[in-house]
């Protein structure tokens, strides 16, 4: 069954924007659990702009679930996943001032760089996963370089839905045969939504994990935590 990991980066967001701890981001993300999520993930940024480095050592000692910690292996970045060691760690190509991940790895240009990093994860019995366009090269580099899982960037295949579905999720079928192919673990995530979700894995059914933080935030305000998170784990049914 392919899991759901709330990205919980958007309630961190509400918390700052007043100060103190209104929404509590460790009782979010518990509660989360409680109504049937598979995973939490954060991504901390330098400027802890949502998640704080002190949120990521508050959630790990009380998650049940499985803890994703996504971002760029900055060194600061690395140190907080050596020392929090979550159940799998994403690498993203962000620069520290991009609003959002907006694109994949060029693995074949950075693969000296990536090998590296996922060798420092996984010597440390940290799963690792890396954030990746549909082009079959960059699956195949991420999977030379020592990578357990990629995650697929799924923003073009969300843009592309409503004008047709079936070429929308066209590139990422083929993408995810290569990475079953190469023995890699696929995740994907970035704008999947109550809309495109479940067509997504109706055609690609044996994903492990999808990540969805910004539309299952904001879906809530509407239809509350609870039955949210019901609802994308229906999707995946």
């Amino acid at each position: 069954m392919t899991k759901l990991s709330v990205n919980i980066n958007k309630v961190a967001t509400l918390r700052n924007a007043r100060g103190g701890d209104v929404p509590n981001v460790v009782k979010v993300a518990l509660d989360c659990e409680g109504f049937g999520a598979d995973g939490i993930t954060v991504h901390p940024r330098p400027d802890e702009r949502h998640i704080r480095r002190k949120d990521v050592f508050d959630l790990r000692p009380l998650l049940r679930t499985e803890f994703n910690i996504e971002g760029y292996p900055a060194p600061d970045f690395m140190d907080l996943v050596l020392k929090v060691k979550p159940h799998q760690v994403t690498l993203v190509p962000d620069s520290p001032e991009q609003l959002t991940s907006n694109a994949g790895w060029d693995t074949k240009k950075h693969f000296g760089f990536l090998s590296e990093v996922l060798d420092e994860f996984n010597n440390a019995g940290i799963r690792t996963s890396v954030f990746v366009s549909t082009d079959t090269e960059m699956i195949e580099y991420a999977a030379k370089a020592g990578a357990d899982r990629v995650e697929l960037y799924t923003e073009p295949y969300a843009t592309a839905y409503p004008k047709g579905r079936e070429a929308a999720v066209a590139p990422f079928v083929e993408a995810a045969k290569v990475a079953r192919s190469l023995g890699l673990g696929l995740n994907a995530g970035h704008d999947l939504s109550l809309v495109n979700l479940n067509y997504f894995y109706q055609n690609i059914p044996w994903l492990d994990e999808v990540s969805i933080g910004h539309a299952l935030i904001s879906d809530a305000l509407y239809l509350g935590l609870e039955r949210t998170v019901g609802e994308y784990k229906n999707c995946l049914r």
